[in-house]
């Protein structure tokens, strides 16, 4: 075991050829990033979630509901023991040949069949009152984190963050900062699988893997400067868009369409703009030619390159919503204010869901395979309601 961990912390690994653990162990005088710290990060992340949990139920469920945000959910599809079993045991989305079989089985039309299908998959989204109370949760976090790291830059000045490494001691509030940033995207790691889930579940996981692997780094080889400079710019375009979020749920909608256009331009700026230009740059060269080139730094540097590129991703869903609602505006009478929806929506709509009843290929039918009425028994079986996509 010794031996392993002998050759994990190799020092050529981590570390730039001048630099030994020695030159990084604390010190009356001074204290240094310690990779024990981190072990920290793990209860926290679990303290994190149970405030989470408290505030959701005892802050943000009273702030909705005084805002009164709708607390039902998505309509709920009328019970039907054969597609019930089909959507449980089989396939939550049929394809056309299984849409065909249902259809000859329960003389519906195709239509109606994916029409329930939407319905009860819908069901399973959470209420708007839940998402208002996720999205609270998030945009209280980020404030408070953001406004805390802001503090710390004015309070030691930006320009200490180039070519800090061995001979930059680690200050306690930058300490605390950066184990409360870690803890908070562990807590989000795990708890995704049972948060609202949208499009771009994928990618946000993604992040949140090179996030918490960047911060892991960084902390060990002391680069904490430059983790908190990009830290600070992610954060302040999560503030308005949990803004946005929150406003679209209380149907505040012209206000949300503002909150969405001001975190459109302050996340383009930040991350197609700062980030490359400022943090690539200092990581890519600067940092290079001040400190030579070691593995731990070149990792360093792909995990962030890899956020670049999520960036990229993001920012092209953030472009191509806007884009549909100006392609979709008359000329002359597009109001900018109208940016209502963005690609990363957690419920399906569609226009078919208008329709609130199921409609037989045998109007004269008496029965239907399941048991029910025909015509007469099926009603109400899918009810109407459209489910508009949200932020």
């Amino acid at each position: 075991m010794a031996g392993i961990l002998a050759w994990f912390w190799n020092e050529r690994f981590w570390l730039p050829h001048n630099v030994t653990w020695a030159d990084l162990k604390n010190t009356e005088e001074a204290t240094f990033p310690q990779a024990e710290d981190l072990y920290l990060a793990f209860p926290l992340a679990f303290c994190i979630f149970m405030i989470r949990l408290i505030f959701e139920r005892f802050i943000a469920k009273p702030c909705a509901l005084g805002l009164n945000v709708q607390a039902n959910g998505p309509q709920k599809a009328q019970p039907n023991a054969i597609l019930e079993k089909v959507f449980t045991a089989i396939t939550k989305h049929p394809d056309e040949k299984r849409l065909e079989g249902l259809s000859k089985q329960l003389d519906w039309d195709v239509r109606s069949i994916q029409r329930w299908f939407r319905q009860r998959r819908n069901q399973e989204k959470p209420s708007t009152l839940t998402k208002f109370c996720e999205s609270m949760w998030k945009f209280t976090y980020y404030l408070y984190i953001f406004t805390y790291g802001v503090r710390f830059l004015k309070k030691v000045g930006i320009a200490i963050f180039y070519f800090c490494f061995y001979n930059c001691p680690l200050m306690p509030d930058l300490h605390y900062y950066y184990i409360v940033e870690l803890s908070f995207y562990w807590s989000l790691m795990f708890s995704q699988f049972i948060d609202i889930k949208r499009k771009d579940f994928g990618i946000m996981f993604t992040h949140h893997i090179v996030t918490v692997t960047l911060l892991t780094f960084s902390y060990v080889t002391n680069f904490t400067r430059v983790g908190t400079l990009t830290l600070c710019l992610h954060d302040v375009a999560d503030i308005v868009l949990e803004a946005a979020k929150m406003a679209n749920y209380c149907k505040c909608q012209k206000l949300s369409d503002l909150l969405f256009l001001m975190f459109a331009m302050v996340f383009i700026i930040t991350s197609l703009g700062i980030y490359p230009l400022w943090i690539l740059n200092t990581t890519l060269f600067e940092q290079y030619e001040g400190l030579g080139n070691f593995p731990a730094m070149w990792i360093f540097n792909i995990l962030i390159v890899i956020l670049q590129v999520l960036h990229c991703l993001w920012s092209y869903l953030i472009i191509k919503a806007a884009y549909k609602v100006i392609s979709k505006g008359k000329a002359g009478k597009w109001n900018p204010l109208h940016v209502t929806k963005d690609d990363r929506s957690d419920i399906e709509s569609s226009s078919d869901e208008e329709y609130s009843i199921p409609r037989s290929k045998n109007p004269h039918s008496s029965t239907t395979t399941n048991g029910t009425s025909g015509a007469n028994g099926t009603n109400g079986y899918l009810t109407g309601g459209t489910c508009s996509e949200e932020h």
